[in-house]
């Protein structure tokens, strides 16, 4: 590669289409030019959680759309991209696919090479977007969807599993309990927001795994316990759960949320001191939760550890991280991209196998 080089990443991978244009210069840290992004959320809405065939066809309307938006905010053309980045895996196999299609295609008619990203290194990366990025080495805590894991990561493509979920991962915790108490989709943000005006001591709910003595997580049990909770109360009320009162589903969001908290924050501590290390990256969907942030800023500051995170509004999918991890990934040597335009993507696919 050239020192100076721009890199277009889509991301494709579930509910939202993300495109972004970023520049390398030398070994300098990669810059973002412009991204854009759009959601399906009210689409899926109607279907209380994602339909990927509906989301597969949605990114179809989109991608070109939106790589046309970028490349008119960021002043360059088709002709100025030296690299097409997309997210070959994990994610939703349809949704991958469309992605990967219009990549390699247009990598092919500009006769520029293309690179398949691992989204949840897109994730991990993703905080060196921000204006204040972290250095390597750190332990990073990653809860994006399905995926709930520490990692310490000493360099790009240099990464320990330290512990991760064993069934269902905190963004599904939220999201399940919410559906539980009939916040609609999606849940996560809906449960959060009905949680700042609850009591986080109102019910005394599990938090697994806690005193495990590893780094692993379990969340299927709290999303029983909820589910439990909250047919003993609609009960007792003589009503559907949906139909409690709002000072009661708040006060069970509060100690949901309250319980995930703790255990996201327990979970990352003991993986500072089992490293020795003063550095926490904080990447995915989960990432933007104000009570995560405020509780692992709190604890942090009193062990003298640096905290880092993603933009808020680059904590959900997005372009910008593809385009970055492709960016640093090359940029760091550990991987080049080629002028192979035959495809293939991985619906699952486990971080450990990116290992440099």
């Amino acid at each position: 590669m050239a020192k100076d080089y721009c890199v277009l990443g889509i991301e494709s991978s579930c509910d939202e289409t993300g495109v972004a244009l970023v520049r390398v210069t030398g070994q300098r840290p990669p810059t973002l030019l412009a991204h854009a992004l759009y959601s399906q959320i009210e689409m899926h809405q109607a279907y209380g959680g994602v339909v990927p065939e509906l989301a597969s066809r949605d990114h179809i309307r989109r991608v070109l759309p939106l790589t046309r938006e970028v490349l008119q905010a960021s002043g360059k053309t088709l002709q100025d991209v030296d690299v097409v980045a997309f997210t070959r895996g994990p994610g939703l196999g349809g949704a991958l696919l469309v992605g990967a299609g219009v990549a390699c295609a247009l990598a092919a008619s500009l006769g520029r090479p293309v690179l398949g990203v691992h989204h949840l290194e897109g994730h991990l990366l993703s905080p060196f977007l921000s204006a204040d990025p972290p250095e390597f080495p750190f332990v990073a805590l990653l809860v994006s969807g399905g995926h709930t894991q520490l990692m310490q990561v000493d360099g790009v493509g240099r990464y320990q599993t330290l512990g991760e979920t064993i069934d269902d991962a905190a963004g599904e915790a939220f999201d399940k309990s919410a559906k539980l108490l009939g916040l609609g989709y999606p849940g996560g943000p809906a449960l959060s927001k009905l949680a700042e005006f609850g009591d986080p001591a109102a019910f005394k709910l599990p938090r697994p795994l806690l005193h495990s003595g590893n780094l692993d997580f379990s969340f299927a049990g709290l999303k029983t316990a909820v589910m439990l909770q909250a047919k003993k109360l609609a009960a007792l009320q003589g009503c559907a759960v949906a139909a409690l009162p709002k000072a009661v589903l708040a006060d069970l969001a509060a100690s949901t949320q309250a319980a995930i908290v703790e255990v996201l924050v327990k979970k990352s501590l003991s993986a500072l001191a089992a490293t020795g290390l003063k550095r926490l990256v904080v990447a995915g969907g989960v990432g933007a939760n104000r009570s995560l942030r405020e509780q692992l800023n709190q604890a942090c500051a009193v062990r003298g550890v640096r905290v880092h995170y993603p933009e808020l509004h680059l904590c959900t999918d997005n372009g910008a991280m593809i385009a970055m991890a492709a960016a640093m990934r090359l940029q760091s040597g550990i991987q080049r991209a080629n002028k192979v335009y035959a495809f293939d993507v991985k619906p699952r696919w486990p971080l450990d196998d990116l290992m440099a």
